[in-house]
């Protein structure tokens, strides 16, 4: 299957998906996870018309976005999905336009200190640790009320959403039913969850974005 064709089934399956939610398809964003993926599939793939990208490390989004398809930039949404280093604030503050990964203090007071440096600060979306897993970044559910509310008093910070990755060993259902009630009770209003495996699962509990990559591109090298 193309590149194409893929997108195509991709789009057709999200399509189904919102409308078992009672939404419309263009209500949910399809973020193409590009890293890791060679430049001719990459490029393959922008000449779909797909405007949404999603990298996981500032280093490999600043060579590919910045460098080899700088021509394209002006053109797409750039989203950081993988976790960010306080050291490098003021390069993703530089590069992207949306920020899921936010998700400690650290973090908020590294980003807004870069955005004075570069006089633009990201939409941030905050990282939630849906399975409270030691290995996986994230602000745990029973913390996350504080956080956000620290993100606004402390630094003015206004969250877009929130963006979880279930544990791999259990069903995603009820951790993505579980990211929405928090997010409603935080009064917001975008989740970004769901991916290659999970996404139209994702859609259906009420993901507005949607982060496919193998199932774009093909398996990575």
């Amino acid at each position: 299957m193309s590149i194409a064709d893929a997108r195509r089934n991709i789009l057709d399956r999200i399509a189904v998906s919102a409308k078992r939610d009672g939404r419309r398809a263009n209500d949910i964003t399809l973020v193409a996870v590009s890293k890791q993926q060679s430049d001719e599939r990459v490029q393959a793939m922008l000449e779909t018309g797909q405007s949404v990208f999603g990298e996981n490390r500032v280093q490999e989004a600043q060579k590919r976005w910045a460098h080899t398809f700088s021509n394209w930039r002006d053109k797409i949404e750039l989203r950081l999905i993988g976790p960010l280093q306080t050291n490098k604030a003021v390069d993703a503050c530089q590069l992207f336009d949306v920020i899921e990964t936010l998700d400690r203090e650290k973090l908020a007071k590294a980003l807004v200190n870069a955005a004075e440096k570069t006089g633009k600060l990201p939409t941030l979306f905050v990282q939630v640790n849906i399975g409270e897993e030691e290995q996986k970044s994230g602000v745990v559910p029973a913390d996350l009320d504080a956080f956000i509310e620290m993100l606004r008093n402390t630094y003015g910070i206004e969250p877009e959403g929130l963006m979880c990755i279930p544990p791999a060993a259990l069903a995603a259902g009820p951790h993505f039913a579980l990211l929405k009630k928090l997010a409603t009770r935080n009064g917001l209003t975008k989740l970004s969850m769901g991916m290659s495996g999970d996404f139209e699962t994702a859609i259906e509990l009420g993901a507005t974005h949607v982060r496919v990559g193998s199932a774009l591109f093909g398996e990575r090298p």
